[in-house]
């Protein structure tokens, strides 16, 4: 019987490992100065309905009103809520926190009448 010789050989990787890159402090930057631009850029949006409702409702909310609005919707988000009611003194607004927008809004007095249904928290002004 004829005998076959084996020859060992140790294996070579065939993958070149490549040195680690080091992240660079510009990317760092680039994401700190987006997240902090993504995170600054707090304001609410007026659905096409909800600026129907607040222009034949003659519902007038000043700038301050609306950055206060703004200010509690966020602050709820950051609670996780994300449909609220805000209840204001001449006005009741239906909020996607989610989405930034307000999505109904009806005089106070219309609001004591209403159900709502769908939400998850209520921010009262």
């Amino acid at each position: 019987m004829n005998r076959i010789g084996i020859q060992h050989l140790p294996l070579q990787p065939t993958v070149q490992i490549q040195p680690k890159k080091t992240t660079s402090p510009q990317i760092k930057q680039s994401f700190v100065s987006h997240l902090q631009e993504a995170t600054s850029n707090r304001e609410l949006k007026i659905s096409k309905h909800a600026n129907e409702r607040l222009t034949e409702r003659n519902i007038q909310i000043s700038e301050q009103q609306w950055q206060v609005v703004t200010d509690k919707v966020f602050e709820a988000r950051s609670k996780g809520v994300n449909q609220p009611l805000v209840l204001m003194e001449q006005a009741a607004l239906i909020v996607s926190a989610k989405n930034a927008t307000v999505i109904t809004a009806m005089e106070r007095t219309e609001a004591k009448e209403q159900l709502f249904t769908n939400i998850d928290g209520t921010i009262v002004l």
